[in-house]
């Protein structure tokens, strides 16, 4: 089938990627053309494990193709894939600018019967890019929403192996050309699941939403362990044993970030202030998360006391949101280094892959480390904000010899308690005692 995926940001990238690997013909449309040059030659953009080879894969056989010329890329196309971005707006609402002016400019360019795929999040029921195609074009046409449920850092394999593709749609004609596209990826046995365009606008919030209460409402049971003396890991396995509420996203940390939960959780409170109901559980979680971003910095705080955070040089292990990925949209390691800055503290950073997206959004208004134990030269405690893999097991006692002082304020619990008490470490982390030497 030929497909043109407009977007090349993580979700589009993504689809036309895997699209291509199932044997379809893929155009993918970004309007930088620099970057449409790298692609060509062979340039990954983002950070995704296991992307690039099929990248490459699909672009030597090609079936992966790049370009600047949206007419160019639609012409064949039996279906249209909008994967571009739906930031948050000044009152919380997605702003839909980038999707419906593709839509626009599409609709005066076909000239035969195409389906138009909304993989960006767009609020639900607004139907503005079917409103938007009718309002420039005669031709027939279709609009489907197909929601992603992507998680950076297995991207690839939740494409290939999906545990649900969610369509929606009532137009015969796409829902057959959609069942067709992707039967490859289910062959399983995991569900393809047809309904209403809305519903499938709705699924999508709900589910990002959903994991985002999940997260937050551990994290408050961590405040809670911190104050009472409870163990949060020991409280996030019995509650976890419960097949009704399953052991995963109940891990405390710093709070959520990434291109999706915050922007959704956001949109669909707005939606609903819109709709005249009152989403209480959703503002309560976008309250809580705001703060626990900066939980660390507290805990600094209460640590230095009178003397303050202005002077002391931190070391920050993670940038990036999660790990497996360079994305810092909405990061706490950003929350927190604002509020280090402001008060006058010195940062010096290392990131496997964020490192040079930070750089081109805060320049020079923090150091930046060539390895992990580098950041930790005269800084006076270590700040773990990602949980990378590669922070798991360090060398501990090489880590005391660098630090001015053998304190870490870890906030992904990555460190057993004991052992950092028999390391004769000062060790703070998310719903757990404090470890005093």
């Amino acid at each position: 089938m030929k497909i043109a995926v407009i977007g090349t940001g993580y979700v589009g990238l993504v689809t036309g990627t895997c699209l291509a690997e199932t044997g379809n013909e893929v155009t993918c449309v970004d309007i930088v053309e620099e970057k449409v040059e790298r692609m060509r030659a062979g340039e990954m953009p983002i950070y995704e494990p296991g992307l690039d080879l099929l990248f490459h894969r699909n672009i030597e056989q090609e079936r992966l193709t790049f370009t600047t010329n949206l007419a160019e890329a639609i012409a064949s196309a039996k279906v249209i894939f909008l994967a571009l971005p739906t930031p948050p707006g000044a009152d919380g609402s997605a702003d839909l600018s980038y999707v419906l002016g593709a839509a626009k400019d599409i609709a005066k360019i076909i000239t035969e019967y195409k389906v138009i795929v909304t993989k960006s999040t767009v609020p639900v029921g607004t139907d503005k890019v079917t409103a938007v195609m009718k309002a420039n074009t005669d031709i027939p046409f279709a609009v489907v929403s197909n929601p992603e449920f992507l998680r950076e850092g297995v991207a690839v394999e939740d494409f290939m192996k999906p545990d649900r593709v969610v369509i929606g749609t009532l137009d015969e004609e796409a829902r057959q050309i959609m069942g067709d596209l992707y039967a490859p990826y289910v062959r399983q046995g995991n569900p393809i699941l047809f309904m209403d365009e809305r519903s499938s606008e709705l699924t999508k919030y709900a589910a990002n939403s959903f994991l985002a209460t999940k997260i937050t409402f551990m994290n408050e049971i961590a405040n809670m362990c911190e104050l009472v003396g409870a163990d949060v890991d020991m409280v996030r396995k019995g509650v976890g044993a419960d097949d009704r509420i399953g052991k995963r996203f109940l891990f405390p940390g710093v709070g959520y970030g990434g291109s999706c939960f915050p922007k959704d959780v956001q949109a669909l409170a707005k939606s609903a202030e819109e709709n005249k109901y009152d989403f209480k559980i959703l503002n309560s979680v976008m309250e809580v998360n705001e703060t626990q971003k900066k939980r660390l910095v507290v805990k600094l705080r209460e640590y230095y006391g009178q003397d303050g955070l202005k002077g002391k040089k931190f070391a920050l292990w993670g940038l990036a949101f999660k790990p497996e990925t360079d994305d810092i949209r909405e990061a706490p390691a950003l929350y927190i280094i604002d509020e280090l800055l402001a008060e006058g503290a010195n940062v010096i950073a290392y990131d496997p892959e964020g490192m040079p997206n930070v750089k081109k959004l805060l320049g020079d208004k923090i150091s930046y480390s060539k390895d992990r134990y580098s950041a930790l030269d005269g800084a006076d405690a270590l700040l773990i904000v990602t949980e990378w893999p590669v922070f798991r097991t360090p060398d501990f006692d090489f880590m005391k010899e660098r630090l001015n002082a053998p304190v870490i304020f870890d906030g992904r619990n990555l460190y057993d308690l004991d052992k950092m008490r028999n390391l004769g470490f000062y060790y703070s982390s998310i719903g757990r005692k404090v470890v005093n030497n």
